[in-house]
Parts: structure tokens; C-alpha cells; sequence
């Protein structure tokens, strides 16, 4: 039988045409079947709800496997990786359909780009016909693109630790967000982390909002310790770091309801916190059993009852020692940032106070 050269998949009133839906896009597993590029674009119409929820008129930056998923493909991180089978999309693709909607966020580096900003659900079904499978949403609305409306604690397990380990840490989050007065909301990364997420009050800057997420990772850290802030690898050990650097302009994660890159299709899914302390294995959520799952209630439908000041994460920014913290490497050099080099390899006579390197005569 010849295989189709396109489909419909109804989203949201629209017919959105999916072309090679008989693609495969993951490979059967013991735990799934195989799954199409047809079957990817019918999830996303299914978690309509709980993914426009991530998404609604947010800048999104799409992660595209057009090939799709196998052992020994790679995802692209720059130009010099200009034979990865994945990529980023940070601009809008050619081709898009007259409803699709874009905002204009601002790089570190100072240029801009027009990106795309989901306004309805036939908007990433129809990303999911250009081969995407996880959505990146920056933590802004398109009304105001420089004051981010979410704080976003990524609690990363490091070589010697597991998820159960990461879920664990992230219940001592959720109680020490509670006796500051906030409100947070969990889910699975996708693969072995978990993300932590609370909406704010959107009128600080993105550089606040990392100095927020730094406080609180310390104040983590001195109550549970297998929680560390060292951006250094080779002081982090076998703790679960706490990524505060997500916060920073440009960085994003995964959205709520997004498809991992992984055998089996996992699914980044949103958890009640009662799941968090029970859940063992995230690959219990993939394409296949998440919706099911939200027909039955999202976890995080209240998270856009009430937004939250991050003063007393400032407080604790101020108040507990260790200052200001390095930015991932291809960020500008910022006020106060200690240098870019590993501690091992750092020689003190090469440094000046300031954090920069002393040229040689």
C-alpha cells in the first residue's frame, strides 16, 4: 500500500495539512508502539488545553527532529554542527500560514528576531508538521517581552543521582516556596529532571529574575544538602543542581506537554504535587498516555490564579553570601561576574579583581 503524502488534522477549527504523516518519527519500544509524524501532530491537537496554557502568546523558539528520533542523531548547538539531523528554529520558518502570530524578543548579544507566538492550537500542530517535537517558550508575553511572568527552578540530577532523587529535592522546594508565601507548580522535565515553576509578578528584569532563582538555590542548598549552585561541574558532585541560569534572557525550557527527544516519547508532564513524591519512573508519561491523562484534570490549570512577587527571593539574593554567579558562556560579560574559568584551571595571578584576565607583557 503507497504510503499517504499528507493529512488533516482538525486543531482548534482549523484543518491544519500534515505532509509524509506515515513518517516514523520514534521507534517502538517495550513500552510504546511506533509513533508517526501524523500521530506527533494529533498529540498536540490532543493537549490543546494544557500545552496553549504553556504557550499562549509566548515567544517560542521550536525544536525541530524532521527526520526523527534514532540512536546517534544530535541536536545542533551552533554553526559548527551543521550536520546534526535536529535543530533550533528561533525565527519564524518559511512557509507559515497567514494565522500564525510572532512577537520581537531581544537577544543578549542585542539583535532581535521575530518569533513565533502561539495564539491558538493550530499554530503548534502545524509546528509539528515542520518536524517539531519540544517547544521552548521564552517566560514573557508578547505585551511585554522584557519582564518575565515565570520563575522557572530547573533541578538537574547530576552523574550518581536519579529522578527520584531530583523529585525528592523538589518537594523541599515546594516547602520552602510555601513558607515565603508563594505558590509552586511541578513537572517532569521529560527525561531525568524536574522543573519547578511559579508565575510572578511581571515587572522585574530578566537579571532580577536570575539573582531570584540564585537566593533561592542557596537557601535550598543549606537545607537539604544534596542541593548545589555550583555552575562548575567539578564541584557539583552527585547533588541536584539547581540550573539558574535558565533564567537568564534567551534561555528556555521545555514546555508543559512537550515531546522529549527520547525512545518512547516522552512527555515533559505536569505533576500534582502528591505524584511528585510518588512517581518513580517519568517514562510512564509519553505521547501515547498524556492525554488521557489531562481529560481528566491538568495538575497546573490554577497556575494563572495568582502571580507572585520575588522580593523575598531578592532578600535572600542579598542576604546569603556568594554574590553574583557566572552566566553561561555565550552571554555577555555582566557587572560583577566572577570569570569564565573552571575552577582547576584557574591561575590567581592571571585575574584581576574584577574578574578579568591580565594580559601577559
Amino acid at each position: 500500500m503507497a504510503k499517504a503524502s499528507a493529512a488533516e488534522v482538525q486543531a482548534g477549527g482549523r484543518a491544519v495539512r500534515v505532509s509524509s504523516p506515515d513518517r516514523v518519527i520514534y521507534e517502538a519500544t517495550e513500552r510504546t508502539p511506533e509513533v508517526t509524524k501524523l500521530m506527533v501532530a494529533e498529540y498536540v491537537a490532543s493537549v490543546d488545553v494544557g500545552l496553549m496554557r504553556a504557550l499562549r502568546d509566548r515567544p517560542t523558539a521550536l525544536e525541530r527532529w524532521p527526520a526523527g528520533v534514532r540512536e546517534g542523531m544530535h541536536l545542533a548547538t551552533g554553526p559548527q554542527d551543521s550536520k546534526a539531523e535536529a535543530f533550533y528554529q528561533k525565527r519564524v520558518p518559511r512557509g507559515a500560514p497567514d494565522y500564525l502570530e510572532t512577537a520581537t524578543v531581544t537577544f543578549p548579544s542585542g539583535r532581535t528576531a521575530d518569533e513565533i507566538c502561539p495564539t491558538e492550537i493550530a499554530v503548534p500542530v502545524w509546528c509539528a508538521h515542520m518536524g517539531t517535537l519540544t517547544f521552548h517558550p521564552w517566560p514573557v508575553r508578547r505585551g511585554d517581552v522584557d519582564h518575565p511572568d515565570e520563575l522557572r527552578i530547573d533541578l538537574d540530577p547530576q552523574p550518581g543521582t536519579t529522578f527520584t532523587d531530583a523529585a525528592r529535592v523538589a518537594g523541599v522546594a515546594r516547602e520552602l516556596f510555601a513558607e515565603l508565601g508563594i505558590t509552586a507548580y511541578a513537572k517532569t522535565s521529560g527525561n531525568r529532571g524536574v522543573h519547578v515553576y511559579v508565575r510572578i509578578e511581571p515587572r522585574w528584569e530578566f537579571t532580577d529574575v536570575r539573582h531570584a532563582a540564585i537566593g533561592f538555590g542557596r537557601a535550598l542548598e543549606r537545607r537539604d544538602d544534596q542541593v548545589t549552585t555550583a555552575w562548575w561541574k567539578e564541584e557539583r558532585g552527585e547533588r541536584i543542581f539547581v540550573d539558574y541560569n535558565q533564567n537568564c534572557r534567551d534561555r528556555t525550557i521545555a514546555s508543559a506537554y512537550s515531546l522529549r527527544p527520547l525512545p518512547g516519547a516522552p512527555v515533559s508532564t505536569p505533576l500534582t504535587w502528591a505524584e511528585v513524591a510518588e512517581l518513580r519512573d517519568p517514562r510512564e508519561h509519553h505521547l501515547f498516555s498524556v492525554p488521557d491523562r489531562l481529560a481528566d484534570g491538568d495538575p497546573w490549570a490554577g497556575i494563572d490564579d495568582e502571580a507572585f512577587s520575588i522580593q523575598p527571593l531578592l532578600d535572600l539574593y542579598e542576604e546569603l553570601p556568594g554574590g553574583e554567579m557566572p552566566y553561561p558562556p555565550d552571554h555577555p560579560k555582566m557587572p560583577g561576574e566572577p570569570p569564565r574559568v573552571q575552577p582547576s584551571k584557574k591561575v590567581a595571578e592571571h585575574w584581576d579583581a574584577d574578574g578579568n584576565r591580565v594580559q601577559d607583557d
